[in-house]
Formats: structure tokens, sequence, C-alpha cells
């Protein structure tokens, strides 16, 4: 059985160069897969998981590195008993159903494209690992473990899976309307960064938040984190081809030139403003160009992907220190500054930079147009996801809780929940 990436063939796909049959098996493409898979894990753990660990305090670095250790687990099995069905398993327009269900006719004969089917269920299992376990930040410090489970498992079936199969399933009504995201503007960053927004206002603040100082423990471990996402990175974006090919090249290509814009308008600008660059600052604006460049990442080229590096640099800069301190609410790592607006930034400029006028590979219709298809994508999956991650969140606080106690807070989740230290002098 042959796969789509997306309901449409997405602009990329266009420009493919293999020459192998779409139902005839690619050694070429299948080694790049299996390796692009391996780097989209190594995102999260380790590199998603130290970055978080990194900001947080002391006595709280545990509970993230067990929370997405605990979330990679969780949602490899959810993927495998029906999230894949639910994402890729039909052609319908709101989910692709259940013939899927426990993996059922993936088998070592099944491709996708020119790939093992295999490869291609585990390769999307890792973006839905990273999604949820992106959350994690924007309630570090204070929800309870298993709080986070329930929430995470809920999000991932009502949430997660069903944009999934709108944007990249298989007549998946938003990939039909014609919106381009290549590799998870919407539905990995934007869809991430709404909740996490959400998750934090539900939740309520630290205590003692803009009252006390709450410094990083260890910075040492963003920098290294956002060092292994980087590189990652190009797995989530090149790999997105799903072929080793031209569009792969030049996925890695503005990945990397992207990055580096927007690692520099977040230093520049905080440079300005504070009159001193902080390294947690110019990991924080290589993370926001990553996120920005993932829409766009088979469709732009080169000097697209500066334009779209620095806008997601300066302005998720803004959001993060300028925005958040006006609105007062407390996401602890700004998920909701980084992968929000730094999705926004991105799914709307995908529908400029990639006209041909601009270098990028073509558009069907007028530029206006589709960056009015991009803003719907963009707006329904705000909705979509901020209403039902409230409803799961408030289902969740009614029935378990959300936050843990003000002793258990104060304490740290380190302790307080898994009765371990992470540095013990």
């Amino acid at each position: 059985m042959v796969l789509m990436r997306n309901g449409v063939i997405p602009v990329g796909l266009l420009l493919m160069t293999s020459n192998v049959n779409a139902d005839e098996l690619s050694a070429g493409d299948t080694a790049w897969m299996l390796t692009a898979t391996a780097l989209v894990l190594f995102m999260t753990i380790p590199g998603l998981s130290l970055f978080y660990a990194g900001m947080v305090r002391s006595k709280n670095v545990l509970s993230v590195l067990m929370q997405c250790f605990a979330i990679t687990g969780l949602i490899s099995i959810l993927w495998a008993v029906y999230g894949y069905s639910v994402a890729f398993g039909g052609e319908g327009a709101f989910w692709g159903g259940l013939d899927k269900l426990f993996l059922t006719g993936v088998n070592v004969e099944s491709l996708s494209g020119t790939i093992p089917e295999t490869v291609f269920m585990t390769f999307q299992m890792t973006f839905a690992i990273i999604t949820p376990a992106l959350i994690v930040g924007a309630f570090a410090e204070r929800m309870k473990f298993s709080a986070m489970l329930w929430f995470t498992g809920l999000w991932f079936t009502l949430v997660y899976a069903p944009i999934c199969h709108w944007v990249w399933g298989d007549g998946g009504w938003l990939g039909e309307l014609g919106v381009i995201d290549f590799a998870g503007g919407t539905v990995v960053h934007i869809n991430a960064g709404i909740a996490g927004l959400v998750a934090s206002l539900m939740i309520g603040k630290r205590a003692g938040y803009q009252r006390i100082a709450m410094p990083p423990n260890n910075l040492g471990y963003t920098i290294v984190g956002a060092g292994m996402l980087w590189v990652g990175w190009f797995g989530f974006n090149a790999g997105s081809q799903l072929a080793a090919d031209g569009v792969a090249g030049m996925a890695m290509a503005v990945t990397q030139i992207a990055t580096a814009a927007a690692a520099l308008g977040w230093m520049f600008s905080e440079w300005l403003s504070h009159g001193k660059p902080s390294v947690l600052g110019i990991a924080s604006g290589a993370v926001a160009g990553l996120v920005a460049i993932t829409p766009a990442s088979g469709s732009v080229g080169p000097m697209g992907a500066i334009m779209i590096g620095i806008a997601a640099g300066v302005a998720s800069y803004f959001a993060a220190t300028k925005l958040k301190n006006l609105l007062g609410y407390d996401d602890s790592l700004d998920v909701f500054g980084v992968h929000a607006v730094g999705g926004i930034i991105g799914a709307l400029l995908t529908g400029v930079f990639s006209a041909a006028t601009f270098g990028g590979a073509g558009i069907d219709g007028s530029i206006g147009n589709q960056v009015t298809v991009q803003a719907i994508g963009i707006v329904v999956t705000i909705a979509y996801t901020g209403f039902l991650s409230w409803i799961i969140l408030k289902t969740v606080g009614a029935v378990i809780g959300l936050r843990v106690s003000e002793e258990e807070e104060s304490e740290g989740l380190d302790i307080a929940l898994h009765q371990e230290s992470g540095y013990n002098l």
C-alpha cells in the first residue's frame, strides 16, 4: 500500500529528483529516513529534555527529564495502538479511521512511497512524541505527574492525531484546502504553543512568580540541548520530504540558514534592549528559527529563509519578554512565545516566500490567496487546540487535580514526586 505524506501533494514534492517509482522500494530513501527518524527522536531525548532541564530550578530538573521520557514511552504505545490509524489510516476529511488499529497491515512488505511503511510510521511517531513534550515547558515546576500523563494521553488522542490527519493525512481537509505545512508549523508548533498557553493560564503561576528570582539551574544543559535540537531538526525538516533528493537538500540548507538568522535576530534584539547578549537568548532564538522554518522548509529558498529567520527571532524575543511581562501569564519556559509565535510567523510567511518571485518553489494562485489559506489553517488550529485543551484540563483537574500542593511545589518536584534529586552534593 502506498501512503502520501499529505492529503495533497505539497509544493516541495513537485521538485523530487528521485527516479524510483512511487511503489518501488528505494534503498537510498530508506537509509535516509531511518537516519532522519533517529534524529527526530534525538530531538526529544535528550535534546528537548536537556534544553528544558537547564532552565528550571535545581529542585525540578529531574521532573522535566522524567516528563519528557515518560511522554516518549506513552505516545509510542498510543501511536502504535490507534494514533497512526487515526492520523494516516484512511482518506476521510477529519480522521483516518481505524483500519490500521494495532498497526494492522503494517508489515515488512507494505510501502509508503519509496520507503517501508514501518519507517514512515515510526518517523511520524517521533513527531507525535515531541509535540506534547513541548507543552511540558509551559507548566514546568507545578503540575502533578499523574495529571500530566492523563492530559498528554487525552490531548494526543483528541487534538494531535486529528489535526495531523487534517494537514497530512490522505483526504485531510486542511491539506485539501491547500495549506502548506511541510514539517509541522501548525501540526506541531502552533498546536503545542497554544495548548501550553492554555495550560499555563489554567494551572496558574508558580509560587513567587515575578516576586522572587527563578534563575535557570544549568545553562550548560540548555545550550547543549539547543545544539541537539538544531542538529536533530535536519531529520525533522529534510526528513519530511520522505526521500533523499534535491528537496531534502534544500530543506536542510534553509533550516540551517533560518536558524542562524533567528539566533542572531534574538541576540541583537536582546543586546539592544538590555545591553548584553545572553546564552539563553541566542539558544532560544535558534529554536524560534527552527520552529518558523519548519512549515516552509520544503518550498522556500535561501533568501526567504533569512527573512523568516530574522522575523521569528525578533518577534519571539518580544513575545517571550515584553508580551509575557505585559500580560503577566507564567509560561515557565516560553512555549507560547517561541513555538506558537514562531510557528504563526513561519506559517504566514510560508505563503509569501514559497512564491517563485521570492525564490521559492512556487504556489498555486496569488501570494494573497496562499497567505489567506495559511491564515485559515492557523486560526482553525488555534481555535480547536485552545478549546479542546481547556476541556481536557478542566476534566483532568476535576477528577484528580492539576497542580501539586504548596508544600510539594516549595520542596521541589524531584523529591516530592519522584523521591530523587538531580544534584547530590
